[in-house]
């Protein structure tokens, strides 16, 4: 099947792969999920592009209006802290560090719109 999100075409085939695996192929490339519980896999988890963890960057993963800012700049924060709540397609979404560091800059305010890609942290 084939799906558009924001005028862009992404082709996707999804299939079982057992022991409540569920197999997803977005143009080209394969996701594995395992559902746990009650909780259901999201299409747009998929389409999110990869993060580069060499940089102490924190990006957009999605297009979206930053709905709260939980941190500070000179603020320390922890690996997996939560630092924005972005709104996208009628869903919040947390932002939370993928490491540790001091918040050097926030490149973004509360209710701007980010674009996917968009770097809106800096930690040094």
């Amino acid at each position: 099947m084939k799906i558009k999100i924001r005028e862009k075409v992404y082709g996707v085939k999804i299939s079982e792969v057992g022991g409540g695996r569920v197999k997803i192929i977005v143009d080209g490339k394969e996701f594995i999920f395992k559902e746990k519980g009650e909780e259901k896999i999201s299409v747009a988890q998929v389409s999110l592009p990869k993060r580069d963890f060499s940089k102490k960057e924190i990006k957009a993963l999605i297009a979206g209006r930053i709905s709260e800012i939980f941190v500070k700049e000179g603020e320390f924060v922890k690996k997996d802290q939560k630092l924005l709540l972005l709104s996208s397609m009628k869903m919040e979404n947390e932002i939370i560090a993928d490491f540790e560091g001091k918040v050097k800059e926030i490149l973004i305010k509360k209710d701007q719109e980010a674009i996917a890609g968009q770097t809106l942290i800096i930690l040094i």
